[in-house]
């Protein structure tokens, strides 16, 4: 994880704001107008003040209290118009965000999210993006309209004196700058710590969930228990010290700010025994910066919230930055299957090789077998095939071509592949059917289902094809579901077909069926076919064999 500044993510994090640049200064202006009048109704309540005293009064009475009851409509107006535009605008960037890492998620799959902790990621997804609200909603105006808001007071009260300037000068700088700071830096990088914190620990729950039964069986609850407790704890123990954190700056605030509303009114008063100021001079600067600190009071308290903040933006950046194995490809000629081959192909995960000099022909109308013990690299180069991976050395080529310059979607039209575990979502097995082909017709969802051997099974079903499969397909056994994924395979329909174990949780009346319908497929297709059965190869044109990252 890169460890960026709060400057930087605070940076990136407003360089997203720009499609919505409009709403953000309609959001400032209303927001600072706001907090004028809400100001300046205490304000004038000092020049009711100085109107009963007989003293100078810019106002009558009755023009102070029409415009005090004036400023307190414009206030309630304005402050709501505020809060709709900041969480207009926050909610909107939270979505174009989502919008944002989906589309990372799948330039990542599935290289780079192999071995990833999905709690993880469902961390960064779901409660990371929500706190970046707090910054949009709450942050970006609010330090704007403070800016414009300081520099209006300051002018304001020094219009009185100079020096009675500089001092709220001061008091808003401390208050609103200084402090957050001080704060930020003495908690150091606890709020990164809390989001890792939590990011592990609903990988852990979500591990946990998942493996229940494994769980149960092994009689591991007590200590799957103890550790998820230990977590909790120490998650707890760092939320307590943000806590502490947010305590300590709203307390010794509020104390500053007190010392300077007397310091204020010392300075005032010492410059009218001086002769320098008038009554007025006391009284309304006094006032002013009572009733001024609402916006820098609202950055001060941001000094222990942006921690948390800017740790779950620095996870998002993360993730939005990280660069994917194989980029996708477009803009080149489109290319007709004509068989695929293999070129010397070496490939290492990491420093550890799992294929070295491998080449082999996949002709059109054939079906390729490839059959090795488990480790063997056999499941790798069908990713490759795939351009999952990049190749370390060698090529892999299609109709002629390199894959590295076909287009990604035309790849993928080309291909279909079938894994050793078949994903279904939580949803009906008809939908799960139709991810392969969205313009699918039922009678080619049942013809493919059919040759899949799954057809009678699903018509037993309460609900034939509408019956809901469950989360992960965990009302369906793996021979079920296993099938369910070579239907899949069957109904896209391309003509080269990449199957990793299809027939390892089936038994044999089942396979029968598949095989068959794959020697029938076979005319106009090409099928590698990766397996240990021996009667699953008998249907194999040709067969390879691999040992050591080696074909034979």
């Amino acid at each position: 994880m890169k460890k960026r500044s709060g400057l930087t993510v605070m940076l990136r994090l407003v360089g997203l704001v720009k499609p919505l640049a409009g709403f953000m200064v309609l959001a400032i202006c209303m927001g600072l107008i706001g907090h004028l009048c809400a100001s300046f109704i205490t304000i004038l309540g000092g020049y009711a003040v100085l109107a009963l005293l007989g003293l100078d009064a810019p106002l009558s009475l009755g023009g102070i209290f029409a415009c005090v009851l004036l400023f307190a409509l414009l206030r309630a107006g304005l402050r709501y118009g505020e809060q709709a535009c900041n969480h207009f605008i926050a909610f909107k960037l939270l979505a174009l965000i989502r919008d944002k890492v989906f589309q990372a998620l799948r330039k990542l799959c599935p290289a780079k999210l192999e071995g990833r902790d999905k709690g993880d990621l469902i961390s960064i997804i779901t409660s990371d993006i929500e706190l970046l609200e707090v910054f949009y909603a709450h942050t970006i105006s609010p330090a704007a309209i403070a800016l414009f808001f300081t520099v209006i007071l300051c002018l304001f009260i020094g219009s009185f004196h100079w020096a009675l300037g500089v001092l709220a000068l001061g008091a808003y700088l401390i208050v609103g700058v200084a402090m957050p700071l001080a704060v930020s830096k003495l908690s150091g990088d606890t709020g990164l710590k809390f989001r890792n914190g939590a990011g592990a620990l609903s990988a852990f729950v979500l591990d946990s969930m998942r493996g229940l039964p494994e769980t149960i069986q092994y009689a591991q609850g007590k200590e799957r228990l103890e550790e998820m407790n230990r977590r909790t704890d120490d998650l707890a123990s760092t939320e307590e010290r943000m806590k502490r954190n947010a305590g300590l700056n709203s307390a010794v605030t509020n104390t500053v700010i007190l010392l300077f509303d007397l310091a204020m009114l010392l300075t005032s008063a010492s410059l009218y025994r001086q002769g320098q100021v008038g009554f007025a001079g006391v009284l309304i600067p006094t006032i002013a910066l009572f009733s001024s600190f609402g916006p820098v009071v609202a950055l001060a308290g941001l000094g222990s919230t942006l921690q948390n903040t800017f740790a779950a933006g620095n996870r998002v950046l993360d993730l939005l930055e990280e660069t994917p194995v194989t980029e996708d490809i477009s803009g080149k000629p489109e290319v007709g299957f004509h068989g695929a081959a293999a070129e010397n192909v070496t490939f290492s995960y990491g420093g550890e090789t799992i294929l070295q000099n491998v080449s082999a022909q996949f002709p059109e109308g054939q079906i390729i077998g490839i059959t090795g013990r488990s480790g063997s690299g056999k499941s790798t180069l069908l990713k490759l095939l795939m351009r999952f991976w990049q190749t370390g050395q060698g090529k892999i080529s299609i109709s002629g071509r390199e894959i590295d310059s076909i287009n990604t979607a035309n790849l993928r039209d080309m291909e279909s592949y079938v894994t050793q575990e078949t994903h279904l979502f939580h949803d009906s097995i008809h939908n799960n059917l139709r991810i392969a082909r969205l313009d699918a017709t039922d009678e080619q969802i049942e013809d493919a289902c059919k040759k899949a051997s799954v057809h009678d099974f699903i018509l037993t079903l309460p609900h034939g094809y509408d019956t809901p499969v469950g989360e992960l397909g965990d009302t369906l056994s793996g021979g079920e579901r296993q099938r369910l994924g070579l239907a899949r395979a069957f109904l896209h329909d391309a003509p080269f077909v990449l199957l990793d174990e299809p027939t390892s949780n089936l038994d044999s009346l089942n396979e029968a069926v598949i095989l068959r319908s794959l020697r029938e497929e076979q005319a106009d297709k090409t099928i590698v076919l990766v397996s240990h059965r021996k009667s699953t190869m008998r249907i194999a044109h040709r067969v390879y064999s691999v040992e050591h990252g080696r074909l034979s």
